[in-house]
Protein backbone atom coordinates (compact mmCIF):
# COMPACT_ATOMS: atom_id res chain seq x y z
CA UNK A 1 0.00 0.00 0.00
CA UNK A 2 1.15 3.54 -0.74
CA UNK A 3 0.84 6.15 1.99
CA UNK A 4 0.36 9.88 1.28
CA UNK A 5 0.64 12.79 3.70
CA UNK A 6 -1.64 15.52 2.47
CA UNK A 7 1.16 17.97 1.79
CA UNK A 8 2.77 15.56 -0.74
CA UNK A 9 1.32 16.28 -4.16
CA UNK A 10 1.24 12.71 -5.48
CA UNK A 11 -1.55 10.99 -7.35
CA UNK A 12 -2.17 7.34 -8.04
CA UNK A 13 -1.65 6.03 -11.54
CA UNK A 14 -5.39 5.57 -11.99
CA UNK A 15 -6.03 9.19 -10.99
CA UNK A 16 -3.50 10.47 -13.56
CA UNK A 17 -5.01 8.33 -16.27
CA UNK A 18 -8.46 9.59 -15.35
CA UNK A 19 -7.24 13.19 -15.36
CA UNK A 20 -5.89 12.82 -18.91
CA UNK A 21 -9.12 11.19 -20.05
CA UNK A 22 -11.10 13.96 -18.39
CA UNK A 23 -9.18 16.66 -20.25
CA UNK A 24 -9.79 14.94 -23.59
CA UNK A 25 -13.50 14.61 -22.86
CA UNK A 26 -13.76 18.24 -21.73
CA UNK A 27 -12.05 19.31 -24.99
CA UNK A 28 -14.63 17.35 -26.99
CA UNK A 29 -17.48 18.87 -24.97
CA UNK A 30 -16.25 22.43 -25.43
CA UNK A 31 -15.70 21.91 -29.18
CA UNK A 32 -19.33 20.84 -29.61
CA UNK A 33 -20.53 24.36 -28.79
CA UNK A 34 -23.02 25.64 -26.25
CA UNK A 35 -26.12 24.17 -27.93
CA UNK A 36 -24.64 20.65 -27.82
CA UNK A 37 -23.25 20.88 -24.28
CA UNK A 38 -24.81 17.62 -23.06
CA UNK A 39 -24.96 15.66 -26.37
CA UNK A 40 -22.25 13.20 -25.37
CA UNK A 41 -22.14 10.42 -27.92
CA UNK A 42 -21.43 7.13 -26.21
CA UNK A 43 -18.90 8.65 -23.79
CA UNK A 44 -18.35 5.30 -22.14
CA UNK A 45 -18.46 3.72 -18.74
CA UNK A 46 -18.70 5.96 -15.63
CA UNK A 47 -15.46 5.68 -13.68
CA UNK A 48 -14.26 7.37 -10.47
CA UNK A 49 -10.80 7.84 -8.93
CA UNK A 50 -9.35 9.47 -5.81
CA UNK A 51 -6.17 11.52 -5.54
CA UNK A 52 -4.66 9.10 -3.00
CA UNK A 53 -5.24 5.71 -1.44
CA UNK A 54 -3.86 6.52 2.03
CA UNK A 55 -4.06 9.96 3.65
CA UNK A 56 -2.75 11.17 7.00
CA UNK A 57 -4.47 14.46 7.90
CA UNK A 58 -2.50 17.10 9.79
CA UNK A 59 -4.09 20.24 11.17
CA UNK A 60 -1.20 22.52 10.27
CA UNK A 61 -2.22 22.00 6.65
CA UNK A 62 -5.94 22.34 7.31
CA UNK A 63 -6.60 24.81 4.46
CA UNK A 64 -4.70 22.77 1.90
CA UNK A 65 -6.29 20.16 -0.32
CA UNK A 66 -6.84 16.87 1.47
CA UNK A 67 -8.67 14.81 -1.13
CA UNK A 68 -9.87 15.25 -4.71
CA UNK A 69 -12.37 12.88 -6.33
CA UNK A 70 -12.75 12.89 -10.15
CA UNK A 71 -14.98 10.95 -12.53
CA UNK A 72 -15.63 10.50 -16.22
CA UNK A 73 -18.80 11.78 -17.84
CA UNK A 74 -20.64 8.49 -18.23
CA UNK A 75 -22.96 8.28 -21.24
CA UNK A 76 -26.39 9.48 -22.26
CA UNK A 77 -26.42 6.83 -25.02
CA UNK A 78 -26.72 9.49 -27.67
CA UNK A 79 -29.97 10.92 -26.33
CA UNK A 80 -28.62 14.45 -26.00
CA UNK A 81 -29.93 14.55 -22.42
CA UNK A 82 -27.97 16.28 -19.66
CA UNK A 83 -26.26 14.23 -16.95
CA UNK A 84 -26.12 15.23 -13.27
CA UNK A 85 -23.87 13.68 -10.65
CA UNK A 86 -24.18 12.63 -7.02
CA UNK A 87 -21.05 11.94 -4.95
CA UNK A 88 -21.48 9.71 -1.90
CA UNK A 89 -19.15 8.76 0.96
CA UNK A 90 -19.64 6.18 3.69
CA UNK A 91 -17.58 4.09 6.06
CA UNK A 92 -16.43 0.84 4.51
CA UNK A 93 -18.81 -2.05 5.20
CA UNK A 94 -21.82 0.22 5.75
CA UNK A 95 -23.08 -0.50 2.22
CA UNK A 96 -23.95 3.21 1.82
CA UNK A 97 -26.81 2.83 4.29
CA UNK A 98 -26.22 6.35 5.71
CA UNK A 99 -23.83 8.12 3.35
CA UNK A 100 -22.82 11.73 3.05
CA UNK A 101 -24.40 13.04 -0.15
CA UNK A 102 -22.91 15.79 -2.28
CA UNK A 103 -25.15 16.92 -5.13
CA UNK A 104 -22.68 18.00 -7.81
CA UNK A 105 -25.00 19.03 -10.62
CA UNK A 106 -24.25 19.01 -14.33
CA UNK A 107 -20.98 19.36 -16.27
CA UNK A 108 -18.82 19.14 -13.11
CA UNK A 109 -16.42 16.21 -12.90
CA UNK A 110 -14.55 16.60 -9.62
CA UNK A 111 -15.01 17.46 -5.95
CA UNK A 112 -12.21 18.54 -3.59
CA UNK A 113 -12.09 18.66 0.21
CA UNK A 114 -9.67 20.63 2.36
CA UNK A 115 -7.92 18.86 5.21
CA UNK A 116 -10.19 20.62 7.72
CA UNK A 117 -13.37 19.71 5.81
CA UNK A 118 -12.37 16.09 5.46
CA UNK A 119 -11.42 15.77 9.12
CA UNK A 120 -14.69 17.39 10.19
CA UNK A 121 -16.79 15.05 8.03
CA UNK A 122 -15.04 12.00 9.43
CA UNK A 123 -15.09 12.99 13.11
CA UNK A 124 -18.49 14.71 13.24
CA UNK A 125 -20.57 13.03 10.53
CA UNK A 126 -19.15 9.53 10.81
CA UNK A 127 -18.10 9.58 14.46
CA UNK A 128 -14.49 8.58 13.82
CA UNK A 129 -12.37 9.14 16.93
CA UNK A 130 -9.58 11.71 16.62
CA UNK A 131 -6.33 10.01 15.65
CA UNK A 132 -8.08 6.87 14.35
CA UNK A 133 -7.77 5.46 10.84
CA UNK A 134 -10.89 4.66 8.84
CA UNK A 135 -11.59 3.14 5.43
CA UNK A 136 -13.88 5.44 3.45
CA UNK A 137 -15.82 4.22 0.43
CA UNK A 138 -16.62 6.65 -2.37
CA UNK A 139 -18.95 6.29 -5.32
CA UNK A 140 -20.51 8.52 -7.97
CA UNK A 141 -23.98 8.12 -9.48
CA UNK A 142 -24.73 9.68 -12.86
CA UNK A 143 -28.38 10.46 -13.58
CA UNK A 144 -29.32 10.89 -17.24
CA UNK A 145 -32.15 13.41 -17.33
CA UNK A 146 -34.32 11.57 -19.82
CA UNK A 147 -37.95 10.55 -19.36
CA UNK A 148 -37.82 8.30 -17.53
CA UNK A 149 -34.47 9.04 -15.92
CA UNK A 150 -31.73 6.43 -15.99
CA UNK A 151 -28.76 6.07 -13.67
CA UNK A 152 -25.23 4.76 -13.82
CA UNK A 153 -23.19 3.93 -10.69
CA UNK A 154 -19.40 3.89 -10.77
CA UNK A 155 -17.40 1.19 -9.07
CA UNK A 156 -16.57 2.01 -5.45
CA UNK A 157 -13.18 3.55 -4.60
CA UNK A 158 -11.77 3.02 -1.09
CA UNK A 159 -9.52 5.53 0.64
CA UNK A 160 -7.88 5.04 4.05
CA UNK A 161 -7.71 8.23 6.13
CA UNK A 162 -6.19 9.03 9.53
CA UNK A 163 -7.87 11.87 11.41
CA UNK A 164 -6.55 14.38 13.95
CA UNK A 165 -7.91 16.15 17.02
CA UNK A 166 -8.17 19.89 16.34
CA UNK A 167 -6.55 22.16 18.89
CA UNK A 168 -8.52 25.02 20.40
CA UNK A 169 -9.35 28.01 18.24
CA UNK A 170 -9.17 30.29 21.31
CA UNK A 171 -6.52 30.77 24.00
CA UNK A 172 -6.39 32.98 27.11
CA UNK A 173 -3.67 33.95 29.60
CA UNK A 174 -4.21 33.94 33.38
CA UNK A 175 -1.92 34.22 36.37
CA UNK A 176 -0.37 36.62 38.84
CA UNK A 177 1.81 37.99 36.03
CA UNK A 178 -1.24 38.78 33.90
CA UNK A 179 -2.96 42.17 34.23
CA UNK A 180 -6.25 40.45 35.13
CA UNK A 181 -4.74 37.96 37.57
CA UNK A 182 -6.03 34.44 38.13
CA UNK A 183 -9.64 35.21 37.22
CA UNK A 184 -10.70 32.75 34.53
CA UNK A 185 -13.74 34.92 33.85
CA UNK A 186 -11.52 37.91 33.04
CA UNK A 187 -8.79 35.97 31.24
CA UNK A 188 -7.10 37.95 28.45
CA UNK A 189 -7.46 36.55 24.93
CA UNK A 190 -4.43 35.86 22.76
CA UNK A 191 -4.64 36.79 19.08
CA UNK A 192 -4.92 33.77 16.74
CA UNK A 193 -2.75 33.69 13.64
CA UNK A 194 -4.67 34.75 10.54
CA UNK A 195 -3.83 31.67 8.47
CA UNK A 196 -1.92 29.12 10.55
CA UNK A 197 -4.01 27.07 13.01
CA UNK A 198 -2.80 26.63 16.58
CA UNK A 199 -0.58 29.71 16.71
CA UNK A 200 -1.50 32.53 19.10
CA UNK A 201 0.21 35.77 20.09
CA UNK A 202 0.08 38.03 23.13
CA UNK A 203 1.85 41.38 23.34
CA UNK A 204 1.44 43.47 26.43
CA UNK A 205 2.51 44.22 29.96
CA UNK A 206 3.26 41.37 32.36
CA UNK A 207 4.26 41.85 35.98
CA UNK A 208 6.54 39.65 38.03
CA UNK A 209 4.64 36.44 38.73
CA UNK A 210 3.32 33.27 37.12
CA UNK A 211 1.07 32.48 34.16
CA UNK A 212 -0.47 29.70 32.11
CA UNK A 213 -3.12 29.41 29.41
CA UNK A 214 -6.72 28.24 29.31
CA UNK A 215 -8.77 27.48 26.20
CA UNK A 216 -12.15 28.71 27.42
CA UNK A 217 -12.84 31.88 29.38
CA UNK A 218 -14.39 30.95 32.73
CA UNK A 219 -12.97 27.40 32.80
CA UNK A 220 -9.64 26.40 34.33
CA UNK A 221 -9.49 23.14 32.36
CA UNK A 222 -8.22 22.26 29.87
CA UNK A 223 -5.08 24.36 30.18
CA UNK A 224 -1.65 24.62 28.64
CA UNK A 225 1.09 24.65 31.26
CA UNK A 226 4.85 24.75 31.42
CA UNK A 227 6.43 21.60 30.01
CA UNK A 228 9.95 20.28 30.43
CA UNK A 229 11.45 23.77 30.05
CA UNK A 230 10.54 27.39 29.35
CA UNK A 231 10.07 26.71 25.64
CA UNK A 232 7.69 23.76 25.86
CA UNK A 233 4.01 23.34 26.71
CA UNK A 234 2.02 20.47 28.17
CA UNK A 235 -1.71 19.94 27.70
CA UNK A 236 -3.49 19.53 31.05
CA UNK A 237 -7.01 18.09 31.29
CA UNK A 238 -7.30 16.99 34.92
CA UNK A 239 -6.72 18.63 38.31
CA UNK A 240 -4.62 15.62 39.34
CA UNK A 241 -2.03 16.41 36.65
CA UNK A 242 0.98 18.67 37.42
CA UNK A 243 0.11 22.36 37.37
CA UNK A 244 3.49 23.90 36.51
CA UNK A 245 3.42 27.55 35.42
CA UNK A 246 5.69 29.87 33.50
CA UNK A 247 7.40 32.58 35.54
CA UNK A 248 8.12 36.25 34.88
CA UNK A 249 10.89 37.63 37.08
CA UNK A 250 10.81 41.23 35.84
CA UNK A 251 7.75 43.27 34.95
CA UNK A 252 7.91 44.58 31.38
CA UNK A 253 6.22 44.40 28.00
CA UNK A 254 6.47 40.92 26.50
CA UNK A 255 5.57 39.20 23.27
CA UNK A 256 4.44 35.59 23.69
CA UNK A 257 3.99 33.24 20.73
CA UNK A 258 2.30 29.90 21.44
CA UNK A 259 2.13 26.97 19.00
CA UNK A 260 -0.40 24.42 20.24
CA UNK A 261 0.43 21.94 17.47
CA UNK A 262 4.14 21.75 18.26
CA UNK A 263 3.54 22.49 21.99
CA UNK A 264 6.13 25.25 21.98
CA UNK A 265 6.26 28.78 23.38
CA UNK A 266 8.57 31.76 22.88
CA UNK A 267 8.86 34.79 25.15
CA UNK A 268 10.45 38.08 24.06
CA UNK A 269 10.98 41.07 26.35
CA UNK A 270 10.63 44.58 24.92
CA UNK A 271 12.26 47.77 26.18
CA UNK A 272 8.91 49.30 27.07
CA UNK A 273 7.23 50.00 30.40
CA UNK A 274 5.37 47.13 31.99
CA UNK A 275 2.15 49.16 31.90
CA UNK A 276 0.70 51.34 29.19
CA UNK A 277 -1.93 52.87 31.47
CA UNK A 278 -1.83 54.27 35.00
CA UNK A 279 -4.62 55.82 37.07
CA UNK A 280 -4.84 58.00 40.18
CA UNK A 281 -7.21 57.16 43.01
CA UNK A 282 -7.68 58.45 46.55
CA UNK A 283 -9.24 61.17 48.63
CA UNK A 284 -6.90 63.72 47.02
CA UNK A 285 -8.19 62.87 43.53
CA UNK A 286 -11.24 64.71 42.13
CA UNK A 287 -12.93 61.31 41.66
CA UNK A 288 -12.04 60.12 45.16
CA UNK A 289 -11.88 56.41 45.88
CA UNK A 290 -14.16 55.41 43.00
CA UNK A 291 -11.59 53.22 41.27
CA UNK A 292 -13.91 52.38 38.39
CA UNK A 293 -13.86 56.08 37.50
CA UNK A 294 -10.25 56.78 38.43
CA UNK A 295 -8.50 59.36 36.27
CA UNK A 296 -6.06 58.03 33.67
CA UNK A 297 -2.62 59.63 33.55
CA UNK A 298 -1.11 60.90 30.31
CA UNK A 299 1.69 58.79 28.81
CA UNK A 300 4.53 60.80 27.29
CA UNK A 301 4.62 60.40 23.50
CA UNK A 302 8.42 60.50 23.24
CA UNK A 303 9.22 58.55 26.42
CA UNK A 304 6.66 55.83 27.20
CA UNK A 305 8.13 55.32 30.68
CA UNK A 306 6.86 58.75 31.76
CA UNK A 307 3.28 59.28 32.97
CA UNK A 308 1.78 62.57 34.12
CA UNK A 309 -1.22 63.77 36.03
CA UNK A 310 -1.97 67.44 35.40
CA UNK A 311 -4.89 68.73 37.36
CA UNK A 312 -6.49 69.59 40.68
CA UNK A 313 -5.66 67.66 43.82
CA UNK A 314 -7.47 68.09 47.12
CA UNK A 315 -6.03 67.70 50.58
CA UNK A 316 -5.89 63.93 51.06
CA UNK A 317 -4.17 60.73 49.92
CA UNK A 318 -3.50 59.06 46.56
CA UNK A 319 -1.85 56.10 44.82
CA UNK A 320 -1.70 54.72 41.28
CA UNK A 321 -3.51 51.50 40.21
CA UNK A 322 -2.64 49.99 36.82
CA UNK A 323 -6.29 49.45 35.84
CA UNK A 324 -9.83 50.29 36.95
CA UNK A 325 -10.81 46.82 38.20
CA UNK A 326 -13.33 47.14 41.01
CA UNK A 327 -11.92 44.23 43.04
CA UNK A 328 -8.87 46.29 44.18
CA UNK A 329 -6.69 43.25 43.47
CA UNK A 330 -4.55 44.90 40.80
CA UNK A 331 -0.93 46.00 40.99
CA UNK A 332 -0.37 49.61 42.06
CA UNK A 333 2.47 52.07 42.36
CA UNK A 334 2.75 53.17 45.99
CA UNK A 335 4.82 55.58 48.07
CA UNK A 336 8.35 54.72 49.14
CA UNK A 337 9.35 58.36 49.75
CA UNK A 338 8.03 61.68 48.50
CA UNK A 339 10.23 61.27 45.42
CA UNK A 340 10.37 57.47 44.93
CA UNK A 341 7.82 54.69 44.55
CA UNK A 342 7.59 50.91 44.33
CA UNK A 343 5.30 48.41 42.62
CA UNK A 344 2.77 46.92 45.01
CA UNK A 345 1.58 43.48 43.88
CA UNK A 346 -2.14 42.90 43.96
CA UNK A 347 -3.22 41.01 47.06
CA UNK A 348 -0.26 42.03 49.22
CA UNK A 349 -1.20 43.76 52.52
CA UNK A 350 0.92 46.93 52.13
CA UNK A 351 -0.94 50.17 51.40
CA UNK A 352 1.43 53.15 51.35
CA UNK A 353 0.05 56.38 49.92
CA UNK A 354 1.23 59.93 49.26
CA UNK A 355 -0.44 62.81 51.10
CA UNK A 356 -1.43 66.25 49.81
CA UNK A 357 -1.67 68.95 52.47
CA UNK A 358 -3.15 71.77 50.40
CA UNK A 359 -5.57 71.87 47.54
CA UNK A 360 -3.93 73.09 44.36
CA UNK A 361 -3.20 72.49 40.71
CA UNK A 362 -0.53 69.79 40.53
CA UNK A 363 1.74 68.18 37.98
CA UNK A 364 2.70 64.63 39.01
CA UNK A 365 5.39 62.97 36.88
CA UNK A 366 6.01 59.24 37.30
CA UNK A 367 9.06 57.57 35.74
CA UNK A 368 8.67 53.81 35.54
CA UNK A 369 12.27 53.32 34.42
CA UNK A 370 13.76 54.46 37.75
CA UNK A 371 10.61 54.43 39.92
CA UNK A 372 10.86 58.14 40.66
CA UNK A 373 8.00 60.59 41.15
CA UNK A 374 7.96 64.38 41.05
CA UNK A 375 5.11 66.15 42.84
CA UNK A 376 4.84 69.79 41.84
CA UNK A 377 2.16 72.26 42.87
CA UNK A 378 1.86 74.66 39.99
CA UNK A 379 2.68 78.34 40.25
CA UNK A 380 1.49 81.06 37.91
CA UNK A 381 3.38 83.92 36.29
CA UNK A 382 2.43 86.85 34.06
CA UNK A 383 4.35 88.13 31.04
CA UNK A 384 3.62 90.51 28.17
CA UNK A 385 3.86 94.04 26.84
CA UNK A 386 1.10 95.10 29.25
CA UNK A 387 3.14 94.10 32.32
CA UNK A 388 5.92 96.02 34.09
CA UNK A 389 8.53 93.45 32.96
CA UNK A 390 7.20 93.22 29.38
CA UNK A 391 8.41 90.05 27.59
CA UNK A 392 11.31 89.18 29.94
CA UNK A 393 10.02 85.73 30.88
CA UNK A 394 12.94 85.01 33.18
CA UNK A 395 11.69 87.89 35.33
CA UNK A 396 7.99 87.30 34.78
CA UNK A 397 5.71 88.39 37.60
CA UNK A 398 4.64 85.65 40.03
CA UNK A 399 0.98 85.79 41.00
CA UNK A 400 0.02 85.31 44.66
CA UNK A 401 -1.46 81.93 45.55
CA UNK A 402 -4.59 81.94 47.72
CA UNK A 403 -4.00 80.80 51.31
CA UNK A 404 -6.80 78.24 51.23
CA UNK A 405 -7.25 77.31 47.60
CA UNK A 406 -4.00 76.73 45.70
CA UNK A 407 -5.84 76.89 42.37
CA UNK A 408 -6.58 80.62 42.75
CA UNK A 409 -3.91 83.21 41.87
CA UNK A 410 -4.05 87.02 42.12
CA UNK A 411 -2.09 89.93 40.68
CA UNK A 412 -2.61 93.48 41.93
CA UNK A 413 -0.55 96.22 40.33
CA UNK A 414 0.05 98.46 37.34
CA UNK A 415 -0.71 97.48 33.74
CA UNK A 416 -0.16 99.49 30.53
CA UNK A 417 -1.68 99.18 27.11
CA UNK A 418 -0.58 95.88 25.59
CA UNK A 419 -0.90 92.09 25.80
CA UNK A 420 -0.36 89.44 28.47
CA UNK A 421 -0.63 85.73 29.22
CA UNK A 422 0.30 83.34 32.05
CA UNK A 423 3.26 80.90 31.83
CA UNK A 424 3.56 78.30 34.60
CA UNK A 425 7.31 78.88 35.11
CA UNK A 426 10.12 81.25 34.12
CA UNK A 427 11.99 79.00 31.71
CA UNK A 428 13.55 81.03 28.93
CA UNK A 429 12.87 78.50 26.16
CA UNK A 430 9.19 79.51 25.98
CA UNK A 431 8.28 75.80 25.71
CA UNK A 432 6.28 75.66 28.92
CA UNK A 433 2.52 75.33 29.31
CA UNK A 434 0.65 78.61 29.63
CA UNK A 435 -2.83 79.86 30.32
CA UNK A 436 -4.24 81.80 27.39
CA UNK A 437 -7.35 83.73 26.44
CA UNK A 438 -10.70 82.23 25.47
CA UNK A 439 -12.58 85.42 26.39
CA UNK A 440 -12.23 88.26 28.88
CA UNK A 441 -13.64 85.92 31.56
CA UNK A 442 -12.39 82.49 30.38
CA UNK A 443 -9.04 80.85 29.73
CA UNK A 444 -7.57 77.52 28.61
CA UNK A 445 -4.34 75.66 29.18
CA UNK A 446 -2.01 75.96 26.20
CA UNK A 447 0.36 72.99 25.86
CA UNK A 448 4.00 73.93 25.37
CA UNK A 449 5.05 73.63 21.75
CA UNK A 450 1.58 74.09 20.28
CA UNK A 451 1.28 76.98 17.76
CA UNK A 452 -1.64 78.82 19.37
CA UNK A 453 -0.85 82.14 21.05
CA UNK A 454 -4.00 83.86 22.33
CA UNK A 455 -3.45 86.79 24.69
CA UNK A 456 -5.55 89.29 26.64
CA UNK A 457 -5.38 93.01 25.77
CA UNK A 458 -5.25 95.96 28.11
CA UNK A 459 -6.57 99.11 26.42
CA UNK A 460 -6.48 101.46 29.41
CA UNK A 461 -3.36 101.87 31.56
CA UNK A 462 -3.87 101.80 35.30
CA UNK A 463 -3.87 99.60 38.39
CA UNK A 464 -5.57 96.25 38.01
CA UNK A 465 -6.69 93.31 40.10
CA UNK A 466 -6.49 90.07 38.06
CA UNK A 467 -7.71 86.77 39.55
CA UNK A 468 -7.14 83.46 37.70
CA UNK A 469 -8.68 80.14 38.81
CA UNK A 470 -6.86 77.10 37.38
CA UNK A 471 -9.63 74.74 38.48
CA UNK A 472 -12.58 76.54 36.86
CA UNK A 473 -10.51 78.24 34.12
CA UNK A 474 -12.19 81.53 35.04
CA UNK A 475 -10.42 84.90 35.00
CA UNK A 476 -11.46 88.27 36.41
CA UNK A 477 -9.79 91.48 35.14
CA UNK A 478 -10.79 94.55 37.14
CA UNK A 479 -9.31 98.03 36.78
CA UNK A 480 -8.98 99.78 40.14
Amino acid sequence: MRTKNIFQKQMTRSFLNLLISGFLLLFLLVSCGKDEEYKVELAGELKVAASAENIVLQQKFDQQNGLTVQWTTGTNDGSGAAISYLLQMDKAGNNFASPLDFSIGKAVYEKSFTVAELNQHLTEDFGVASGDTVALEIRVTATVLTTPETTQVADIVTVTITTYKPVSSTLFIIGSASPNGWSADDAIALEPHATIPGIFEFKGALGAGEFKFITTRGQFLPSYNKGADNTSLVYRTDDAQPDDKFEITEGAVYKIVVDLLSLTISLTKYDLPAYDALYIVGSASPNGWDITNSIQLEQDESNPFLFRYIGVLLAGEFKFPVNRNADWGQDMFMRETDSTMYLHYGGDPDDNKWAIEKKGFYVLTLNLSDLSIDIHREELYMVGSATPIEWDITNSIQLIEDNEDGCIFTYEGPMVEGEFKFPVNRRSDWGQDMYMRVSDTEMYRHRGGDPDDNKWNITNAGNYRIVANLETLAISIQQR
